[in-house]
């Protein structure tokens, strides 16, 4: 897994303060709510400018949504693990899954306040889009060219099993409960619709 040990000294303060800057963000709106928290008060509950704020997040809902710095190698990682050999559902199961492992310490947060705050529920899709892309392209890396309708759907459908173990996931039933519903998910698919 990574972690920061491999980071340089001006890598870990740069990670260091990313995490400050969501920490102080995240007290906030879990003290207030997401909308009447505004950046220059995460700002200086942080203890950065908000230059520095903005050169580390986009937006507000970038603090809240945005991967950790370190997911996009945790993602990479996972999927280097996967054996060439293994079946391609079984592979994006076992990436899906371990991915949404990481989250075990925000998700609940992010949840309560998408169901809150319209802003913040309406700009989620986006933040996705980087960790899709790249299983797209691990996918295609190992797909015959005849193989190219089997992947899109396996892809797809991986994304509809993990959404729709969030969808019916209640943060109050804390994040374990979520990781079995999307592991019931991927192993109805892998069943089929005939028999459920």
């Amino acid at each position: 897994m990574p972690n920061e040990t491999g980071m340089g000294l001006r890598e870990r303060k740069k990670l260091a303060t990313w995490q400050v800057i969501r920490g102080a963000a995240l007290r906030l709106i879990d003290q207030h709510d997401f909308d009447s928290v505004s950046l220059d008060e995460i700002a200086a509950a942080a203890g950065v400018s908000r230059t520095t704020l903005f050169n580390y997040f986009a937006s507000k809902e970038a603090i809240v949504l945005d991967p950790a710095p370190q997911d996009p190698e945790l993602w990479r990682l996972l999927m280097a693990q996967r054996p060439e050999q293994e079946a391609l559902w079984a592979s994006l199961q076992a990436v899906h899954l371990g991915y949404l492992a990481t989250f075990s310490d925000r998700l609940v947060t992010q949840k309560r306040l998408m169901a809150e705050s319209p802003t913040l529920a309406d700009s989620s899709r986006e933040h996705a889009a980087r960790f899709k892309s790249e299983v797209r392209q691990w996918v295609a890396g190992r797909t015959p060219p005849d193989g190219e309708v089997h992947a899109e759907l396996a892809v797809n459908t991986a994304e509809a099993a993990v959404a729709t173990a969030y969808i019916l996931w209640r943060p109050d039933d804390g994040f374990d409960h979520l990781m079995e519903l999307a592991q019931l998910c991927f192993e109805q698919v892998g069943r089929g619709f005939v028999n459920p």
